[in-house]
């Protein structure tokens, strides 16, 4: 039986598809388990490489209770985090691939592994996107991090601790 987040995850991204019944068909039927899906309507989704972005995700949900969803693949080389629409469009950040109006995604079912994807954090359908700029300050904070580990400026000091 599924659970009423798990229906309204799905009935969430399900909006977005030309065809919503033949998302969920889709993803009940097909062996791979994931639809594609269209971006830029509910949400656009930022693709960040995986060593920048299990450490964002890290930073990240040290400053708020639940970021939006977040996917990863299989390989750990990248993680989409879903924001705002229109987001793609504006973005320039280097090494970060926005996919916006006109780009697809492929989306596994909600709280499923399937087809070289995964949910780190899966949408509990209420809409809950992560904040943009707030993705940009994790992001900073995550590579400052990272620099200070490489130049051994965390040692001493019990981890990587954010510096004012």
């Amino acid at each position: 039986m599924v659970g009423t987040g798990v229906r309204a995850a799905v009935e969430w991204l399900a909006s977005v598809a030309p065809d919503p019944a033949a998302c969920r068909w889709e993803w009940e039927r097909n062996p791979q388990g994931v639809a594609l899906l269209p971006a830029g309507r509910r949400w656009d989704v930022l693709i960040l490489p995986g060593e920048l972005g299990y450490p964002t995700l890290d930073v990240l949900t040290r400053l708020i209770d639940r970021p939006g969803p977040v996917l990863s693949d299989f390989g750990e080389a990248r993680m989409g985090f879903f924001v705002q629409p229109g987001t793609a469009a504006r973005w320039i950040g280097t090494g970060v691939r926005g996919v916006g109006l006109g780009t697809w995604i492929v989306v596994p079912y909600p709280g499923r592994a399937a087809g070289g994807v995964r949910w780190l954090i899966p949408p509990d359908g209420s809409g809950t996107l992560t904040d943009a700029a707030l993705l940009e300050l994790a992001m900073h904070e995550a590579a400052a991090a990272a620099v200070r580990r490489g130049r051994g400026g965390d040692r001493g000091r019990g981890g990587g601790g954010t510096e004012a």
